[in-house]
């Protein structure tokens, strides 16, 4: 395990692999399984470590992950998707992998519990993950949470390969026309309170999810609160991350780590990952069959909640394809719907599978 913490760390500093989780929760990973330690909580002591204080005060009570939420929200620009709000059929259509991954989890013997918890890896939200797998499955939140985040940092190198599967050269050098419309102030300021109330009588187990990512948002687009948006996007975030990449570092002891079933774990999470980009990227495709002005279906890949590098590698990869190929406000526009598609699919999984 203190080896797997140096291979954290390493790729969190020399690759830069989401290096604000994936560094704390390496060290993390060092420093719990010295024994005797304190920093955990000994079998037969009644004194508690202070890395169970924090699991138990941010973790358990979900509080961390949410306050992140608020940060994410604030960094948000809906604008993208505002302009094309057709872009939000590819939030949803890029959710496919979850639902085939608790699928295929459970047929590999996993309960439903824990099916649900690993396939919410492929929302590509690593705060939704861990939010969904301690209150379904805590005992797994070690290596959902280092699956989750580092497939997240590799969208780079995933993304184009599934992409390449079910894509013709043709299909990714499609063009589509952008049209610029102008997002009124007033619309930006309530659509994360239209969207929090849709979401509460759609999907009630949702709100603290969305609740929490539209207040963040609403905090950016109000205008009158730019020092509490400020704050949110830097100091929050940044306190919360350092605070959750090693407290989550409690379930990466080598008992609970080191065994077949987080190998598992890794290999859905993997599959989950694809399988959203592919299930995106089909929808867009399917969606072509009855369309006179035809659809790039990479935007259909860019639905999953990983931004905004998810949108970054589709324009891209049409860029390689034609040079004067430009949909990166369509990819935007998915992307950041992805980011509502993947909390809604997260609260939708609670409401179904907890208690």
């Amino acid at each position: 395990m203190m080896t797997i913490g140096l291979i954290l760390i390493y790729l969190g500093i020399k690759k830069e692999y989401e290096p604000t989780l994936l560094v704390p929760m390496g060290l993390g990973a060092i420093l719990v399984n010295f024994p005797n330690s304190g920093l955990v909580t000994q079998t037969g002591s009644e004194v508690k470590g202070a890395l169970n204080v924090l699991f138990e005060f941010g973790i358990e009570t979900e509080l961390f992950p949410l306050l992140i939420f608020i940060g994410i929200g604030a960094m948000i620009d809906f604008g993208p998707l505002l302009q094309n709000p057709f872009m939000f059929l590819f939030g949803a259509a890029a959710q496919f992998g979850i639902f085939f991954t608790i699928i295929l989890a459970v047929l590999f013997g996993f309960d439903l519990e824990a099916a649900a918890s690993i396939g919410i890896i492929g929302a590509a939200d690593g705060p939704t993950s861990i939010l969904v797998a301690i209150a379904l499955a805590p005992e797994l939140l070690g290596p959902i949470t280092v699956a989750a985040y580092s497939y997240m940092a590799l969208v780079p190198i995933i993304q184009p390969f599934a992409i390449k599967l079910v894509t013709t050269e043709a299909e990714r050098k499609i063009r589509m026309p952008y049209k610029a419309s102008q997002v009124s102030r007033m619309t930006l300021i309530l659509f994360p309170i239209i969207v929090t109330i849709v979401a509460g009588f759609i999907a009630p187990a949702s709100l603290p999810l969305v609740g929490f990512l539209m207040f963040g948002n609403l905090l950016r687009e109000c205008g009158v609160l730019n020092r509490l948006s400020q704050t949110a996007q830097n100091e929050l975030v940044n306190l919360v991350s350092i605070l959750l990449g090693l407290t989550i570092s409690v379930k990466m002891t080598a008992e609970q780590f080191l065994n077949i079933q987080t190998l598992m774990i890794i290999a859905f999470g993997l599959v989950a990952f694809i399988m959203d980009t592919i299930g995106g990227v089909l929808f867009a495709k399917l969606l072509n069959v009855f369309r006179k002005e035809k659809i790039n279906p990479m935007i259909g890949a860019a639905g999953i909640s990983a931004f905004p590098m998810s949108a970054r590698v589709v324009q891209k990869m049409a860029t390689e394809a034609d040079p004067q190929n430009f949909i990166l406000n369509y990819s935007i526009g998915a992307n950041v719907s992805g980011q509502i598609a993947s909390v809604i699919a997260g609260g939708l999984i609670l409401a179904y599978f907890a208690g």
